[in-house]
């Protein structure tokens, strides 16, 4: 809509698309393709069989799958209350203890994931903490790791929040506790819908945190599908991760039919 020429517009389109399929779009069909590949013709995946997807059904892989969605969704939720409740009290903070607040939450965002697997390593290997070999050590990892997200997204929601039906509700005599469960949280629900799914999407796909703290019984699926890879399965790699991101995409999808329904209420 900032391009008004028809010219310019084909133009802005083309460049889109030249730069889109080869950087993002055709890596993925390759993946894609690769998943129902028996062989490698060239540069590309030939062959044609559904064996990959197969195996995927049933053993490993089937509870590295429901390994990292219910993480995920734990990671998810936990993140979402950390960072809402963190950004709803960083409201009432001065200037410079929410920027000390936001630099905290930031920083594991800002470090090397594989960093912060490795702290929660050794905080948590001596009692009475003893978290290592366990799947609370995952989620909590993934949870250090994406509640940033969280904080940021309702933090952003609540600048744009109109403070008048707070301050209406306020001034009809409801007490705080009533204002920020029938009226705040209510208003800021597609943002908080949106801030899970974002976690959620984010917690899926991290591996190296995970590498450094999965217990064998834990595996996410991101672990297996490096390990895979790692031992030459290309082809059940790109199947794994396919089921990836089919099953990110369909709660993604869910989520975001959650938000549009909460938009219009």
């Amino acid at each position: 809509m900032l391009v008004h020429s028809k010219a310019a517009r084909r133009a802005v389109h083309t460049l889109f698309f030249l730069l889109f399929v080869p950087v993002f779009a055709l890596p993925l069909l390759v993946i894609v393709a690769a998943s129902f590949a028996t062989s490698w013709s060239g540069a590309l995946p030939s062959g044609a069989t559904l064996t990959h997807y197969q195996d995927i059904g049933r053993g490993d892989s089937l509870h590295a799958l429901t390994t990292s969605v219910l993480t995920a969704l734990a990671a998810g939720l936990a993140a979402l209350t950390a960072g809402t409740w963190a950004a709803l009290a960083a409201e009432k903070l001065g200037r410079r203890t929410r920027r000390l607040l936001d630099a905290l939450f930031m920083l594991p965002v800002a470090v090397p994931s594989v960093v912060v697997g490795l702290s929660l390593l050794v905080a948590f290997s001596r009692p009475p903490f003893l978290l290592n070999g366990t799947p609370q050590i995952v989620i909590i990892a993934h949870t250090v790791l994406v509640t940033a997200f969280a904080y940021q997204s309702v933090t952003a929601a609540l600048a744009r929040l109109d403070p008048v039906y707070e301050q209406s509700a306020a001034g009809l005599g409801a007490r705080p506790a009533y204002v920020l469960r029938r009226v705040k949280l209510p208003l800021l629900l597609p943002s908080l819908t949106a801030a899970v799914g974002l976690c959620f999407a984010l917690s899926m796909g991290e591996l190296s945190a995970t590498m450094m703290i999965y217990p064998p019984d834990w595996m996410p699926l991101p672990v297996q599908i490096f390990a895979a890879t790692d031992r030459g399965s290309l082809f059940t790699g790109a199947a794994l991760a396919v089921a990836l991101m089919a099953t990110t995409l369909l709660v993604l999808l869910a989520v975001s039919r959650i938000r549009t329904k909460a938009s219009y209420r």
